[in-house]
């Protein structure tokens, strides 16, 4: 035990291993943990749970913030230790189980969780896992690299279990700014009105009396596993700065933009990096996860301060933050997902939201959560709390990928339906950029053919419309015909059709 990191004497006698620690969990609980992509998560104890059910007929509900590090939600899936799943996942077992439905998953806005358990809208939690920097002097926690929806596990469940990981420094207090909203009907107003407000305390408020046990970790979290920007997403980048220069010529944006927020991803952190060559200055973020391409901007003197739930960065990044840390401890902060993903938080700052698609119709609906229709990817995340509220909600995909360009991304009817037209307003592929403001349905149809479908589906999709378009109706379509791109993927491997039918029928 390391006396430093537990300075509640009440707690001294509370040190297990983290098998004691998973050998609370009964049958068909609902347990609710910290981490939010793969930052801040439990790293003993819900791995402990996975060897426990390797031997035991036993599943729990489990609900974090979002995607959990290392192979921990693999473990699980593999060991059948999940009855059930909320509100994200990225994890190619556990995604395998949840499609063959031997795992069931609840695909939620990650700003609504907190609220939902809150409300009582969800089960009761029956423990929390919480892994902490340190317990201060009265008990409480000082997290780690994420806040998730820690402090609403921490208030709401029967007994909590705290994780404290060594290899985070005294230093990350200060970084975090808890603050859980008044119950309703006395609700009042979330006092955000820039990026660097705080509004809460630093540390997660506990009682005592919960806490069953705690458990001490030194494993760092899981490094995000960037990649060189490639052509496609260098173009999606180029076009999308490009966009925002002209919006400065016209006076709609200065050169500080808006408060930035962008989901994660290789596509994101390209469209960020991307912002320091540019004549950009003072830009601030209020987002989900903090990326490397937000301390890269940082170091370039182009980003001022950043707001979000987590620090999710490559190995090599985390320990450029952890040697300068004091240059960014003042630059950031870490709230609760229901803060930094909060609808009228958003809607204050006005937010640019960049987010990336699975695939968009010529309507410009998208599809961010489901291959076909039917087989989830990872989640909704947050995109929906940011397209539905930001000042310019902005959507990015390929156009064409796999075995020359077999599946458009570019669809006369998306397959599933996440983001309505009705919030998105910027669709981007490598091909360009489509500007739906103030466009009706039709005009709609006309630029992202023109700018964001693929060449060699071009053809295929203004066939399409202008058949529609025949039979008329404010958004055509041929329903018979909507999901012939979807179904004749599935039927020869490829999207592409010989010849275009070029009459009904």
């Amino acid at each position: 035990m390391n006396p430093e990191r537990i300075q509640f004497q009440k707690y001294k006698d509370k040190v297990i291993s983290a098998h004691q620690a998973a050998a609370f969990f009964k049958d068909k609980m609902v347990v609710g943990s910290s981490g939010f992509t793969k930052a801040g998560d439990s790293k003993a104890v819900l791995p402990a749970f996975a060897l426990r059910a390797e031997h035991e007929d036993i599943g729990i509900t489990l609900i974090t913030g979002a995607s959990l590090g290392h192979t921990t939600d693999a473990d699980l899936a593999r060991t059948n230790a999940l009855y059930k799943r909320m509100p994200f996942q990225v994890d190619p077992v556990m995604r395998g189980k949840i499609n063959n439905g031997e795992i069931l998953f609840i695909d939620q806005h990650l700003s609504e969780t907190a609220e939902l358990l809150e409300n009582k809208h969800l089960p009761q939690l029956d423990f929390a896992i919480i892994e902490a920097t340190y317990i201060d002097t009265n008990g409480h926690i000082i997290p780690t690299t994420s806040v998730g929806n820690s402090a609403t596990f921490a208030h709401l469940a029967d007994k909590i279990i705290i994780e404290i990981n060594t290899s985070i420094p005294f230093e990350f207090k200060g970084i975090h700014d808890i603050f859980i909203p008044n119950h309703y009907p006395n609700r009042d107003v979330i006092n955000i009105t820039a990026s660097d407000d705080r509004i809460g305390s630093d540390v997660i408020r506990i009682d005592p009396d919960k806490v069953a046990g705690i458990v001490f970790t030194e494993i760092p979290d899981s490094p995000a596993q960037t990649t060189a920007p490639d052509a496609k997403t260098t173009a999606i980048a180029n076009h999308l700065l490009t966009f925002f220069e002209k919006e400065i010529q016209s006076g709609r944006l200065t050169k500080s933009l808006m408060p930035l927020q962008a989901g994660i991803g290789k596509v994101a952190n390209a469209v960020l990096s991307g912002l320091a060559k540019g004549d950009f200055e003072n830009l601030v973020m209020y987002s989900e996860v903090l990326q490397d391409s937000t301390f890269e901007l940082m170091d370039t003197g182009k980003m001022t301060f950043a707001s979000a739930s987590s620090i999710t960065v490559s190995e090599s990044c985390y320990q450029h933050i952890l040697a300068n840390f004091d240059q960014y401890k003042d630059k950031i902060v870490l709230r609760p997902q229901n803060i930094s993903n909060s609808a009228e938080v958003i809607r204050r700052l006005g937010i640019i939201g960049i987010n990336t698609a699975i695939e968009f119709d010529i309507y410009g609906n998208v599809n961010s959560t489901h291959i076909s229709g039917t087989k989830m990817m990872n989640g909704i995340g947050g995109s929906g709390d940011f397209a539905r509220n930001a000042y310019l909600s902005i959507f990015v995909t390929q156009s064409a990928s796999k075995d020359g360009n077999a599946i458009s991304h570019v669809l006369p009817m998306v397959s599933h339906t996440d983001h309505t037209e009705h919030d998105v307003d910027i669709l981007v592929t490598e091909q360009g950029l489509a500007d739906l403001r103030g466009l009706a349905p039709r005009e709609r149809a006309k630029v992202i053919i023109e700018n964001c479908a693929h060449p060699e589906y071009r053809e295929q999709l203004q066939d399409y419309y202008n058949r529609a378009s025949e039979r008329g109706g404010h958004t055509p379509h041929i329903l018979e015909e909507a999901f012939n791109f979807h179904t004749r993927y599935l039927e020869t491997g490829t999207m592409k059709q010989n010849c275009l039918v070029t009459c009904e029928g």
